[in-house]
């Protein structure tokens, strides 16, 4: 019999084309594992918000995978920070529609879902495996800002999970270090997708793609913590003491595709408008990517930036070091475990704009290190990053996990079908 496996992902529709406000890495990494465990014969059913009013209620993906939109009383796009306040209407709307009883384990992605799964744990007796994604911890010390709600419920949520799976050394030190007896820890990187493979023709790449120089690539969020505003500080630098050939390019992926005009490749943003001013063309915002599309984009790059705040792990950082991409990154988080400093590509220091530009000057002036650096971090990728492997290890946590609930207190069955209540 199959496992039935329940991903809970809050605000990460799996389906959601990435790229946009709240598209990303952790959107990725939900659709991967699904697809991989159900290699691993599972069945995935994942609960997130109905965020695209136009998408359906359920939409299959894979042969055993689907997706399942909970309104919350809203359909369509809310910020994650305000979804708090749903997790009532979304936890009623889930059990409606759902026979819970049936599966066999839980796995939450972020903080949000991880309020959910202690909810089924304590009303279902369901085990759950958790994934924070992102830390709050991690985002006070990058960013300053404390969010006491976040961090009580990330330390609950971990003390009482039956297993946690960590993407880095990094992050599994950080909760050792916020949490004081946390659950179970497995370290398990993420993967990247078939998409990404290395093409190693770049030059005959870029240049069917319309570019002739050196291309640089950032893709991710258009917002200050993924470091957008340093990079384009950093390139500006660089373009003035004419670090960089003439014909160099910056390639910005990501973004609402509203908030930029694809004719003139040009953001609409007023901010991001003033900040390119003079060096217009240069740069190129091209919107939202398809994994493909991203694929050749960091193939045909030169470097791809990940100038980030803070990660967790740094799900581009992967892709492009898959693709052959060396990889210019800020020296926190999770980047720190999946660039090698001077191997697979650079750390920089964080929210410095003249350390970035240098950084970026190395490898578009010098091409046989990056060439170097880029065979280098294919290889690091088809080592470490390999869905197939990944999801074996998952699937090795879920099973110890059920293996330890096999003997649980009696209590469970009282508690089935109790109302655990807010």
């Amino acid at each position: 019999m199959k496992k039935k496996v329940l991903f809970i992902s809050d605000h990460g529709d799996p389906l959601a084309k990435l790229g946009g406000v709240q598209s990303g890495g952790q959107n990725n990494y939900v659709r991967q594992l699904a697809l991989a465990l159900e290699k691993q014969g599972a069945k995935v059913d994942v609960i997130t918000h109905w965020c695209d009013a136009e998408a359906p209620r359920t939409e299959a993906f894979g042969e055993y995978c689907r997706v399942i939109r909970i309104a919350a009383g809203h359909k369509g796009f809310v910020s994650k920070n305000e979804m708090h306040d749903m997790l009532p209407a979304f936890y009623a709307e889930m059990k409606k529609l759902l026979p819970l009883h049936t599966y066999d384990i839980v796995h939450t992605h972020y903080w949000l879902s991880g309020l959910l799964g202690k909810k089924l744990e304590e009303e279902y007796g369901l085990p759950f495996v958790h994934t924070s994604h992102s830390l709050g911890i991690a985002k006070q010390k990058a960013t300053g800002i404390r969010d006491e709600t976040r961090l009580e419920a990330e330390r609950e949520i971990m003390s009482i999970a039956n297993g946690i799976v960590a993407t880095t050394n990094n992050e599994r030190n950080l909760i050792h270090e916020f949490v004081s007896s946390p659950a179970p820890i497995s370290v398990i990187p993420i993967g990247v997708a078939n998409s990404f493979q290395a093409r190693y023709n770049r030059p005959q790449l870029r240049k069917q793609l319309g570019y002739s120089g050196p291309l640089l690539v950032f893709a991710g969020r258009l917002e200050e913590t993924k470091g957008i505003y340093d990079l384009l500080d950093a390139f500006r630098l660089l373009i003035e003491r004419k670090g960089a050939p003439e014909n160099t390019k910056l390639v910005v992926a990501g973004g609402q595709l509203e908030a930029i005009d694809m004719d003139k490749r040009q953001p609409l943003d007023k901010k991001l408008k003033r900040m390119i001013q003079g060096i217009e063309h240069y740069i190129e915002f091209v919107g939202p990517k398809s994994q493909e599309e991203l694929a050749l984009l960091f193939n045909a790059a030169t470097a791809t930036i990940v100038p980030s705040y803070y990660e967790s792990f740094g799900m581009v950082a992967a892709e492009a070091q898959a693709c052959g991409s060396p990889v210019i990154a800020s020296r926190v988080g999770g980047l720190q475990n999946v660039v090698n400093d001077g191997e697979t590509g650079l750390l920089v220091e964080p929210k410095n704009a003249e350390d970035l530009s240098l950084a970026i000057e190395a490898l578009v002036t010098n091409n046989l290190l990056a060439q170097r650096l880029g065979k280098q971090a294919t290889r690091l990728a088809k080592r470490d990053y390999q869905w197939p492997t990944i999801s074996e290890r998952i699937d090795s946590v879920y099973e110890e996990v059920l293996a330890n609930v096999t003997e649980r207190d009696a209590s469970f069955g009282y508690r089935l079908g109790r109302d655990a209540g807010w």
